[in-house]
């Protein structure tokens, strides 16, 4: 998708942003998320609603953690996963409602050098911004940019729109790596995108996109040959 150009691009309205979390992520995707030279596209994300979703950090109440969370809409919740990484979440709804949209993955537009510099694990372009904590690796976002107003004037990180339209028939399926309210639809991305992240639907949707090449043979076993172990699945990030 081609880039309109820094001239083109403006702070999201605060307003956008004041709707409930399930009806503002879809409409973040192709939004513009900007730390000083580097920018990503916004291309997968998901939507966790507060006290009413136990998936959400602020199902239950506000602690001293959470507290970006309640308010107002257009600032930046950021938290520590895992003892691993950072995550990044744009704050949407009224005040106190404490809802927000997880920004899953990006599609890498400027400051690829500095990315890739903070990614030395990358070895692809898509490996740089394709999964909440890569992203937040390449745009250097950590604990301390939690709260940043995202749409004020003149800030550090910016949440921009190029006039790149959310697609009129995002991807949609189940959050993934969580445990509690997994079954609700709240993640959607930009079908085709080479930049989603992995799990059920969106990676599925991308890979059917490449040629599909017959498996070799496989060599018969001889008489006798013992089963080996069944395969696991690679784990998830």
């Amino acid at each position: 998708m081609a880039d309109a150009g820094p001239a083109d691009r403006r702070p999201v309205p605060r307003d956008l942003l004041e709707g409930g979390s399930v009806e503002v992520a879809p409409a973040l995707l192709n939004k513009l998320l900007a730390h000083g030279g580097r920018v990503g596209r916004i291309v997968e994300v998901e939507a966790y609603r507060g006290s009413e979703d136990p998936a959400s950090h602020a199902f239950g109440g506000p602690t001293r953690r959470n507290a970006t969370m309640f308010g107002p809409a257009g600032h930046l919740y950021v938290y520590f996963s895992y003892g691993v990484h950072w995550c990044a979440n744009v704050v949407v709804a009224r005040t106190g409602a404490a809802e927000a949209v997880l920004l899953r993955a990006l599609a890498p537009l400027d400051g690829l050098d500095e990315m890739w510099a903070a990614r030395p694990a990358a070895r692809r372009p898509r490996d740089l911004c394709s999964g909440p904590g890569k992203l937040c690796q390449a745009l250097a976002i950590d604990g301390a940019h939690d709260g940043a107003d995202l749409v004020g004037v003149g800030g550090e990180l910016q949440l921009l729109d190029d006039g790149t339209a959310p697609p009129a028939r995002p991807g949609r399926g189940p959050r993934v790596g969580i445990t509690l309210a997994a079954e609700r639809p709240w993640r959607w991305w930009v079908p085709g995108d080479e930049n989603i992240s992995g799990g059920p639907g969106p990676r599925a949707s991308y890979r059917r996109r490449a040629p599909v090449r017959a498996a070799p043979p496989r060599p018969a076993r001889s008489a006798g040959a013992a089963e080996g172990p069944p395969r696991v699945p690679p784990g998830r990030r």
